[in-house]
């Protein structure tokens, strides 16, 4: 990623820019704001002056560029092939070079960066989450503000204990025909370990060893997006050392921003790092979201499958769908399945306006977002809202409870597990 420290690369993407403004109909957040700030024309617009030196960088600018979901719908949507999200991201990266970051900010990037306080912190938190948030029967919510967590917002309760320590490391199978490296992610870890252990009983009846590092920590996009490049690439180094010590077949993962990390991110922070840049790649290479991976690579056997009778959804989040390129394997997968009924979201690629920490930083606009979904799902109908990726469960689990609305949400992986075990 050259353009987040040598910034004349993101110049030559901002001349691509035409402004005719296709952007606007794709972006969720032009649409709740009516801002020019808020779509990438006005974004790139702004960048521009920046680099010639017209505009001075300031609190109000960082606040521009701190308003995207980076969900790429702008990108997927011009004519032009700009990557606005690439833009933003540079934009932030140099914002954090000439202004520093946030105290706060450093503060929970630097726990994000080390595993071992990181994940203390969680199982601490889990252990006294009932001191902090009252216990519903759908999730938790905060007695008191804490951080971003507003008194409605509904929350997943931290799993204790995680999923990297309910599990051994090995979790070999007779007759295996691959073995894959699983890279679980946060939210599996510590608020959904049952994809995790979903992952496991498909790789079983498919004959695939899983090796589950316990040193893995969080991937680093939530680093990278602030801004703070250089703790991201340290983070990435940390799991291209971890993964690249064990002979697999494939990296599997259940989330977007997790794979994508593993497909492209770690490849591009270090292409020009001698020592790491080859062994990024041959990462990259061989990483997949599950579902690519049991479609495309394994060969999805639907006889052994069995019947799960449930009238269900799908959400497609981003960062599976426009940056991994899996969403039609994952849907592939619900399809197969005997029994069910598929009711199609009007749009089912609409951002959630979760994404990551934005749901926290901008809780009203990311609720505003959120209801445009939360209407197409009750249009279906559907028992079930089926998802491949945590973050986006968090955020459609709150709209759901608030909204006192039926649904149950589901991982992809969790829906085929119940497939396999309705077959025995």
């Amino acid at each position: 990623m050259n353009y987040l420290r040598q910034f004349p690369e993101i110049e030559q993407e901002t001349i691509k820019c035409m402004k005719c403004g296709n952007c606007q109909a794709v972006c969720p957040l032009y649409k709740e704001t009516g801002a020019e700030g808020t779509v990438a024309r006005g974004k790139i617009k702004l960048t521009e002056a920046v680099l010639e030196g017209k505009l001075d960088y300031t609190q109000r600018l960082a606040k521009i560029f701190e308003t995207c979901l980076q969900c790429k719908a702008c990108a997927a949507a011009c004519p032009c092939g700009v990557q606005p999200d690439k833009i933003v991201l540079a934009a932030r990266a140099k914002l954090a070079q000439e202004r520093g970051l946030p105290p706060v900010k450093k503060l929970i990037f630097k726990v994000l960066s080390n595993p071992g306080l990181f994940k203390t912190g969680l199982a601490l938190g889990a252990r006294t989450q009932g001191l902090f948030f009252k216990q519903r029967e759908d999730g938790q919510s905060a007695r008191v503000p804490i951080s971003g967590i507003v008194l409605r917002r509904v929350l997943p309760k931290l799993a204790a204990p995680s999923f990297l320590n309910r599990v051994p490391e090995n979790n070999p199978v007779p007759d295996a025909r691959m073995t894959v490296a699983f890279f679980s992610g946060c939210t599996t870890n510590f608020a959904y370990p049952d994809v995790g252990k979903a992952i496991l009983e498909i790789m079983k009846h498919n004959k695939i060893n899983v090796i589950v590092p316990k040193a893995q920590h969080c991937c680093g996009l939530p680093v990278l997006v602030h801004g703070d490049v250089d703790t991201a690439t340290e983070m990435a180094k940390s799991h291209v050392d971890l993964f690249s010590k064990y002979q697999v077949d494939a990296i599997i993962t259940v989330c977007g921003t997790c794979g994508e990390s593993f497909q492209k991110n770690y490849a591009e922070l270090l292409k020009d790092d001698p020592e790491y840049s080859q062994k990024a790649q041959k990462l990259a290479k061989k990483t997949y979201d599950f579902a690519q991976f049991l479609v495309d690579v394994v060969g999805l056997n639907h006889s052994k499958l069995g019947p799960v009778e449930a009238t269900v959804t799908y959400h497609i989040p981003c960062h599976i769908g426009r940056s991994m390129n899996a969403a039609e394997q994952q849907l592939q997968i619900i399809r197969s399945i005997p029994g069910i009924k598929f009711n199609s979201l009007k749009q089912p690629d609409r951002c959630c306006g979760g994404a990551g920490s934005f749901s926290l930083t901008h809780y009203d606009l990311s609720y505003a977002i959120l209801k445009h979904k939360l209407d197409d799902i009750q249009s279906t109908g559907a028992d079930y809202v089926i998802t491949g990726c945590g973050s986006c469960r968090m955020q459609l689990n709150d709209g759901i409870a608030q909204e006192k609305m039926s649904q149950k949400v589901l991982h992809t992986a969790e829906l085929l597990a119940q497939s396999y075990r309705n077959a025995q």
